[in-house]
């Protein structure tokens, strides 16, 4: 840029120049053509008068003189000229080459924004992919929350179930209970069916047999069957409290009345 101002003055230098060149000239051929009318007057007086023909003849001779000095300048200013138009030839092949250099740099820019305009696209199919893969995002975390919902409400069931499986195993644990009780109230019964067959048994032997001191053994039979009823009347009566408390749990326990309505 700095060589194309220093070219740009120095055609400007050149130019002005060359134009005050041209205004000589000008000059110079005013004052010829006004010669030649001095020369025409001369004449015209010569022809006129005699007397002032030296007078005339001087005077021709001097303008004969200013003519060539007149010639010799204007082949001064052809040649400056000529030399001027060279310059500018020279200066004109400085302007081509700079043109040459900047229609180089118009194609590098060219050059330039193709590759701007192609990443531009890169950019927005970059973009683009960008924003697919945003949308693919969003509906994996819709999914994903779809799934925890759905792994709450499983958590809840499995809560639930929990609730439930742990409510059947105090209905399981009562109901353990009752047939332990029951075990119980039977094995009192057969306490006292026992104690009944053997206060029948001592009775028939004393019933049958004279007093003796086998007697005794009736007896002690008797009164041992007697406590066996007792213990079995007193087991059978406990265990049935129990087994009634128990049946009264039963119908407030919500496991057992959801298996009697399952059933």
């Amino acid at each position: 840029m700095h060589g194309s101002n220093n070219n740009g003055k120095q055609l400007v230098s050149f130019l002005k120049i060359f134009q005050s060149l041209l205004s000589r000239t000008a000059d110079a051929d005013e004052s010829l053509v006004q010669i030649s009318q001095s020369n025409k007057e001369q004449l015209a007086h010569a022809s006129a008068t005699n007397d002032h023909l030296l007078d005339i003849t001087q005077t021709t001779a001097g303008d004969t003189k200013r003519q060539t000095s007149m010639a010799q300048e204007r082949t001064a200013l052809t040649r400056e000229q000529t030399r001027l138009s060279t310059r500018s030839t020279e200066l004109a092949n400085i302007r081509t080459e700079l043109s040459r250099e900047n229609s180089s740099l118009a194609g590098q820019r060219t050059d330039l924004a193709v590759a701007r305009t192609q990443m531009a696209n890169r950019r927005t199919s970059l973009a683009e992919e960008r924003t697919n893969m945003a949308h693919t995002r969003s509906s994996l975390a819709k999914e994903r929350t779809e799934m925890s919902a759905r792994r709450t409400a499983l958590a809840r069931e499995r809560n639930d179930l929990a609730d439930t499986r742990t409510i059947r195993a105090y209905t399981r644990t009562r109901l353990s209970y009752e047939r332990n009780e029951l075990a119980r109230q039977r094995t009192c019964l057969a306490f006292i069916r026992t104690g009944l067959a053997f206060v029948t048994f001592g009775v028939a032997l004393l019933r049958y047999f004279p007093l003796s001191w086998w007697s005794l053994f009736d007896i002690a039979l008797i009164v041992i069957s007697s406590v066996f009823i007792i213990m079995g009347v007193a087991g059978y009566l406990r265990a049935q409290r129990k087994i009634n408390h128990l049946q009264q749990l039963l119908t407030r326990d919500k496991g057992f009345v959801n298996l009697l309505q399952e059933s």
